[in-house]
Protein backbone atom coordinates (compact mmCIF):
# COMPACT_ATOMS: atom_id res chain seq x y z
CA UNK A 1 0.00 0.00 0.00
CA UNK A 2 1.23 3.49 -0.81
CA UNK A 3 1.55 5.94 2.07
CA UNK A 4 1.93 9.73 2.03
CA UNK A 5 3.85 11.98 4.41
CA UNK A 6 5.96 15.14 4.29
CA UNK A 7 8.73 15.82 6.82
CA UNK A 8 7.52 19.40 7.27
CA UNK A 9 4.49 18.03 9.12
CA UNK A 10 6.77 17.45 12.12
CA UNK A 11 7.46 21.18 12.51
CA UNK A 12 4.26 21.79 14.47
CA UNK A 13 5.31 21.16 18.07
CA UNK A 14 2.62 22.45 20.47
CA UNK A 15 3.94 23.24 23.95
CA UNK A 16 0.66 23.75 25.78
CA UNK A 17 -2.46 21.69 26.34
CA UNK A 18 -4.98 22.80 28.92
CA UNK A 19 -7.46 20.36 30.44
CA UNK A 20 -9.50 20.63 33.62
CA UNK A 21 -7.80 23.91 34.52
CA UNK A 22 -4.27 22.49 34.30
CA UNK A 23 -1.59 22.73 31.63
CA UNK A 24 -0.02 19.51 30.32
CA UNK A 25 2.33 18.54 27.50
CA UNK A 26 0.31 18.21 24.32
CA UNK A 27 -0.62 14.61 23.44
CA UNK A 28 -0.58 15.68 19.78
CA UNK A 29 3.23 15.68 19.73
CA UNK A 30 5.65 15.06 16.83
CA UNK A 31 6.53 11.74 18.47
CA UNK A 32 3.27 10.42 17.04
CA UNK A 33 4.83 10.54 13.58
CA UNK A 34 7.62 8.06 14.31
CA UNK A 35 5.22 5.61 15.93
CA UNK A 36 2.65 5.85 13.16
CA UNK A 37 5.28 5.58 10.45
CA UNK A 38 6.71 2.46 12.10
CA UNK A 39 3.23 0.93 12.28
CA UNK A 40 2.56 1.66 8.62
CA UNK A 41 5.91 0.27 7.49
CA UNK A 42 5.33 -2.88 9.53
CA UNK A 43 2.16 -3.37 7.47
CA UNK A 44 4.16 -3.07 4.26
CA UNK A 45 3.46 0.58 3.41
CA UNK A 46 5.93 2.48 1.26
CA UNK A 47 6.04 6.21 1.94
CA UNK A 48 6.30 8.93 -0.65
CA UNK A 49 6.10 12.72 -0.46
CA UNK A 50 2.97 14.60 -1.50
CA UNK A 51 2.79 16.88 -4.49
CA UNK A 52 1.88 20.52 -3.95
CA UNK A 53 -1.61 21.13 -5.33
CA UNK A 54 -1.68 24.69 -4.00
CA UNK A 55 -4.34 26.40 -1.90
CA UNK A 56 -7.24 25.72 -4.22
CA UNK A 57 -8.24 22.28 -2.88
CA UNK A 58 -7.92 23.59 0.69
CA UNK A 59 -9.92 26.74 -0.05
CA UNK A 60 -12.64 24.54 -1.54
CA UNK A 61 -13.82 23.90 2.05
CA UNK A 62 -12.03 26.54 4.17
CA UNK A 63 -12.81 30.26 3.91
CA UNK A 64 -10.21 32.65 2.52
CA UNK A 65 -10.61 34.73 5.69
CA UNK A 66 -9.66 31.74 7.84
CA UNK A 67 -6.73 30.71 5.66
CA UNK A 68 -5.36 34.25 5.79
CA UNK A 69 -5.68 34.12 9.58
CA UNK A 70 -3.77 30.84 9.84
CA UNK A 71 -0.98 32.09 7.60
CA UNK A 72 -0.45 35.38 9.44
CA UNK A 73 -1.63 35.14 13.04
CA UNK A 74 1.65 33.93 14.58
CA UNK A 75 3.59 36.92 13.21
CA UNK A 76 0.85 39.30 14.36
CA UNK A 77 0.70 37.62 17.79
CA UNK A 78 4.39 38.33 18.40
CA UNK A 79 3.68 42.07 18.16
CA UNK A 80 1.51 41.91 21.28
CA UNK A 81 3.53 43.18 24.27
CA UNK A 82 4.64 40.24 26.44
CA UNK A 83 2.86 37.76 24.16
CA UNK A 84 3.29 34.08 24.89
CA UNK A 85 5.19 31.81 22.50
CA UNK A 86 2.00 30.34 21.00
CA UNK A 87 -1.32 31.76 19.86
CA UNK A 88 -3.83 30.74 22.53
CA UNK A 89 -6.92 32.95 22.91
CA UNK A 90 -8.49 33.76 26.25
CA UNK A 91 -11.80 35.00 24.86
CA UNK A 92 -14.36 33.42 22.54
CA UNK A 93 -17.50 35.02 21.10
CA UNK A 94 -20.93 33.91 22.21
CA UNK A 95 -22.20 34.80 18.72
CA UNK A 96 -19.92 34.68 15.69
CA UNK A 97 -22.38 36.56 13.46
CA UNK A 98 -21.62 40.03 14.80
CA UNK A 99 -18.28 41.86 14.78
CA UNK A 100 -15.11 40.46 13.23
CA UNK A 101 -12.44 42.14 15.37
CA UNK A 102 -9.25 43.63 14.00
CA UNK A 103 -7.04 42.62 16.92
CA UNK A 104 -4.94 39.46 16.84
CA UNK A 105 -6.39 38.35 20.18
CA UNK A 106 -9.96 38.88 19.03
CA UNK A 107 -9.44 37.04 15.76
CA UNK A 108 -7.74 34.16 17.58
CA UNK A 109 -10.79 33.82 19.80
CA UNK A 110 -13.01 33.97 16.72
CA UNK A 111 -11.16 31.24 14.85
CA UNK A 112 -10.00 28.87 17.65
CA UNK A 113 -12.72 26.98 19.51
CA UNK A 114 -10.60 25.84 22.44
CA UNK A 115 -7.13 25.86 24.01
CA UNK A 116 -5.98 22.57 22.48
CA UNK A 117 -4.97 24.10 19.14
CA UNK A 118 -2.10 26.50 19.92
CA UNK A 119 -0.50 28.07 16.86
CA UNK A 120 3.28 28.26 16.77
CA UNK A 121 5.85 29.53 14.31
CA UNK A 122 5.53 26.49 12.02
CA UNK A 123 1.92 25.44 12.53
CA UNK A 124 0.69 26.74 9.20
CA UNK A 125 3.50 25.03 7.26
CA UNK A 126 2.86 21.70 9.00
CA UNK A 127 -0.92 21.91 8.55
CA UNK A 128 -0.50 22.89 4.89
CA UNK A 129 1.61 19.81 4.13
CA UNK A 130 -0.69 17.60 6.17
CA UNK A 131 -3.51 18.74 3.88
CA UNK A 132 -1.38 18.28 0.77
CA UNK A 133 -0.69 14.72 1.90
CA UNK A 134 -4.44 14.09 2.03
CA UNK A 135 -4.90 15.66 -1.40
CA UNK A 136 -2.19 13.45 -2.87
CA UNK A 137 -3.80 10.39 -1.30
CA UNK A 138 -7.14 11.34 -2.82
CA UNK A 139 -5.56 11.89 -6.23
CA UNK A 140 -3.88 8.48 -6.15
CA UNK A 141 -7.17 6.75 -5.33
CA UNK A 142 -8.99 8.77 -7.99
CA UNK A 143 -6.31 7.56 -10.38
CA UNK A 144 -6.94 3.91 -9.62
CA UNK A 145 -5.17 2.96 -6.38
CA UNK A 146 -7.30 0.65 -4.25
CA UNK A 147 -6.20 2.07 -0.90
CA UNK A 148 -3.74 4.74 0.25
CA UNK A 149 -2.68 5.58 3.80
CA UNK A 150 -2.16 9.27 4.57
CA UNK A 151 -0.15 10.13 7.68
CA UNK A 152 -1.86 13.48 8.18
CA UNK A 153 -0.42 15.23 11.20
CA UNK A 154 -1.58 17.61 12.58
CA UNK A 155 -4.98 15.92 12.29
CA UNK A 156 -8.08 17.61 10.94
CA UNK A 157 -11.57 16.35 11.77
CA UNK A 158 -12.31 18.99 14.45
CA UNK A 159 -11.57 21.85 12.01
CA UNK A 160 -14.65 23.61 10.61
CA UNK A 161 -14.77 25.88 7.56
CA UNK A 162 -13.29 28.75 9.60
CA UNK A 163 -12.49 27.24 13.00
CA UNK A 164 -9.56 25.37 14.50
CA UNK A 165 -10.10 23.10 17.48
CA UNK A 166 -9.14 19.82 19.11
CA UNK A 167 -5.54 19.77 17.78
CA UNK A 168 -6.89 20.43 14.23
CA UNK A 169 -6.40 23.32 11.80
CA UNK A 170 -7.27 22.09 8.29
CA UNK A 171 -9.85 19.36 7.79
CA UNK A 172 -7.74 16.82 5.93
CA UNK A 173 -10.51 14.21 5.58
CA UNK A 174 -12.95 16.81 4.31
CA UNK A 175 -10.38 18.20 1.87
CA UNK A 176 -9.75 14.69 0.55
CA UNK A 177 -13.48 14.02 0.14
CA UNK A 178 -14.03 17.29 -1.71
CA UNK A 179 -11.06 16.51 -3.97
CA UNK A 180 -12.57 13.13 -4.80
CA UNK A 181 -15.96 14.70 -5.46
CA UNK A 182 -14.34 17.23 -7.81
CA UNK A 183 -12.89 14.24 -9.69
CA UNK A 184 -16.39 12.92 -10.34
CA UNK A 185 -16.60 10.44 -7.45
CA UNK A 186 -19.28 10.04 -4.78
CA UNK A 187 -17.47 9.98 -1.41
CA UNK A 188 -18.55 8.94 2.03
CA UNK A 189 -16.53 9.98 5.07
CA UNK A 190 -16.45 7.32 7.78
CA UNK A 191 -14.98 8.70 11.00
CA UNK A 192 -13.85 6.06 13.50
CA UNK A 193 -11.99 8.40 15.85
CA UNK A 194 -13.05 8.19 19.52
CA UNK A 195 -14.12 11.86 19.30
CA UNK A 196 -16.99 13.04 17.13
CA UNK A 197 -15.86 14.59 13.84
CA UNK A 198 -17.63 17.85 14.54
CA UNK A 199 -15.70 19.93 12.02
CA UNK A 200 -16.37 17.46 9.25
CA UNK A 201 -20.06 17.38 10.15
CA UNK A 202 -20.21 21.17 10.14
CA UNK A 203 -18.58 21.51 6.72
CA UNK A 204 -20.96 19.11 4.96
CA UNK A 205 -24.07 19.46 7.16
CA UNK A 206 -26.20 21.19 4.50
CA UNK A 207 -24.89 19.15 1.56
CA UNK A 208 -26.17 15.98 -0.08
CA UNK A 209 -23.13 15.12 -2.22
CA UNK A 210 -20.91 13.85 0.62
CA UNK A 211 -22.18 11.40 3.25
CA UNK A 212 -20.70 11.93 6.73
CA UNK A 213 -20.77 9.23 9.41
CA UNK A 214 -19.11 9.29 12.83
CA UNK A 215 -18.78 6.51 15.43
CA UNK A 216 -17.58 8.02 18.69
CA UNK A 217 -17.86 8.10 22.47
CA UNK A 218 -21.11 9.72 23.60
CA UNK A 219 -20.45 13.49 23.75
CA UNK A 220 -22.73 14.07 26.75
CA UNK A 221 -19.63 13.59 28.92
CA UNK A 222 -16.85 13.56 26.34
CA UNK A 223 -15.19 16.00 23.91
CA UNK A 224 -16.46 17.77 21.81
CA UNK A 225 -19.57 17.91 24.08
CA UNK A 226 -21.72 20.19 21.88
CA UNK A 227 -21.86 18.05 18.72
CA UNK A 228 -22.28 14.38 17.93
CA UNK A 229 -25.79 13.47 19.10
CA UNK A 230 -27.81 10.94 17.14
CA UNK A 231 -30.51 13.49 16.27
CA UNK A 232 -28.03 15.60 14.27
CA UNK A 233 -28.98 14.37 10.80
CA UNK A 234 -28.16 17.33 8.56
CA UNK A 235 -30.13 20.36 7.44
CA UNK A 236 -31.65 21.64 4.21
CA UNK A 237 -30.48 19.53 1.28
CA UNK A 238 -28.21 17.70 3.73
CA UNK A 239 -31.02 16.30 5.85
CA UNK A 240 -30.40 12.58 6.17
CA UNK A 241 -26.82 12.79 4.90
CA UNK A 242 -25.18 12.94 8.34
CA UNK A 243 -25.24 9.93 10.65
CA UNK A 244 -23.93 10.06 14.22
CA UNK A 245 -23.53 6.81 16.12
CA UNK A 246 -22.58 7.74 19.70
CA UNK A 247 -21.40 4.86 21.88
CA UNK A 248 -21.31 4.46 25.67
CA UNK A 249 -17.94 5.04 27.30
CA UNK A 250 -15.98 1.80 27.48
CA UNK A 251 -17.66 0.14 24.48
CA UNK A 252 -15.58 -2.83 23.31
CA UNK A 253 -15.08 -4.75 20.09
CA UNK A 254 -18.34 -6.72 19.88
CA UNK A 255 -20.75 -3.81 20.33
CA UNK A 256 -18.59 -1.53 18.20
CA UNK A 257 -18.72 -3.96 15.29
CA UNK A 258 -22.52 -4.11 15.49
CA UNK A 259 -22.63 -0.33 15.24
CA UNK A 260 -20.13 -0.33 12.40
CA UNK A 261 -22.51 -2.59 10.47
CA UNK A 262 -25.11 0.20 10.68
CA UNK A 263 -22.59 2.68 9.28
CA UNK A 264 -21.63 0.39 6.41
CA UNK A 265 -25.26 -0.20 5.52
CA UNK A 266 -25.76 3.57 5.22
CA UNK A 267 -22.71 3.86 2.96
CA UNK A 268 -24.19 1.19 0.67
CA UNK A 269 -27.55 3.00 0.65
CA UNK A 270 -25.81 6.26 -0.30
CA UNK A 271 -24.27 4.62 -3.34
CA UNK A 272 -20.75 5.73 -2.46
CA UNK A 273 -18.00 4.73 -4.85
CA UNK A 274 -15.13 5.73 -2.53
CA UNK A 275 -14.66 6.02 1.24
CA UNK A 276 -12.51 8.46 3.15
CA UNK A 277 -11.78 6.82 6.49
CA UNK A 278 -11.03 9.41 9.17
CA UNK A 279 -8.73 6.98 10.94
CA UNK A 280 -8.61 7.73 14.63
CA UNK A 281 -6.80 5.07 16.64
CA UNK A 282 -7.71 6.69 19.96
CA UNK A 283 -10.67 4.33 20.44
CA UNK A 284 -8.11 1.84 21.76
CA UNK A 285 -8.49 0.57 25.30
CA UNK A 286 -5.09 1.98 26.32
CA UNK A 287 -5.30 5.36 24.58
CA UNK A 288 -4.72 8.27 26.99
CA UNK A 289 -8.25 9.61 26.42
CA UNK A 290 -9.95 6.42 27.65
CA UNK A 291 -13.16 6.83 25.66
CA UNK A 292 -13.75 3.39 24.17
CA UNK A 293 -12.14 -0.03 24.64
CA UNK A 294 -11.25 -1.34 21.18
CA UNK A 295 -8.45 -3.92 21.15
CA UNK A 296 -5.65 -4.21 18.62
CA UNK A 297 -7.35 -7.22 16.94
CA UNK A 298 -10.51 -5.12 17.00
CA UNK A 299 -8.90 -2.57 14.68
CA UNK A 300 -8.08 -5.31 12.21
CA UNK A 301 -11.67 -6.57 12.33
CA UNK A 302 -12.90 -3.02 11.82
CA UNK A 303 -10.71 -2.62 8.74
CA UNK A 304 -11.76 -5.97 7.30
CA UNK A 305 -15.42 -4.99 7.59
CA UNK A 306 -14.82 -1.64 5.87
CA UNK A 307 -12.73 -3.24 3.12
CA UNK A 308 -15.53 -5.77 2.67
CA UNK A 309 -17.58 -3.11 0.89
CA UNK A 310 -15.14 -3.45 -2.00
CA UNK A 311 -14.68 0.31 -2.42
CA UNK A 312 -11.46 2.32 -2.83
CA UNK A 313 -10.22 3.77 0.46
CA UNK A 314 -8.37 6.95 1.41
CA UNK A 315 -7.18 6.34 4.97
CA UNK A 316 -6.54 9.72 6.57
CA UNK A 317 -4.89 9.69 9.99
CA UNK A 318 -6.78 11.52 12.72
CA UNK A 319 -6.29 10.78 16.45
CA UNK A 320 -4.39 8.07 18.21
CA UNK A 321 -2.01 9.39 20.81
CA UNK A 322 1.30 8.30 22.25
CA UNK A 323 0.94 4.88 23.81
CA UNK A 324 2.81 1.58 23.59
CA UNK A 325 0.07 0.15 21.35
CA UNK A 326 -0.16 2.97 18.80
CA UNK A 327 2.13 1.40 16.18
CA UNK A 328 0.56 -2.04 16.56
CA UNK A 329 -2.95 -0.61 16.21
CA UNK A 330 -2.10 1.04 12.90
CA UNK A 331 -0.37 -2.12 11.65
CA UNK A 332 -3.44 -4.17 12.55
CA UNK A 333 -5.81 -1.79 10.75
CA UNK A 334 -3.70 -1.58 7.59
CA UNK A 335 -3.30 -5.35 7.45
CA UNK A 336 -7.07 -5.62 7.73
CA UNK A 337 -7.45 -3.41 4.67
CA UNK A 338 -4.93 -5.30 2.60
Amino acid sequence: MKAIFDDRQSLHDPQHYMANGKTYPSPEAPERIARLMAGAQAAGCQFQSPHDAGLGPIAAIHSAEYLYFLQNIYTRWQRIPDAGPEVIPNIHPADRHNNYPKSALGQAGYHQTDTSCPIGAHTWEAAYWSAQSAITGADLVAGGEGAVYVLSRPPGHHAFTDLAGGFCFLNNSGIAAERLRANGLRPAILDVDVHHGNGTQGIFYARDDVLTISLHADPDRFYPFFWGAAQERGEGRGMGYNLNLPLPRGTGDAEYMKTLDTALARIRAFGADVIVVALGLDAHIDDPFKGLAITTPGFQAMAEAIAGLGLPLVLVQEGGYVSDALSDNLTAFLKGVS
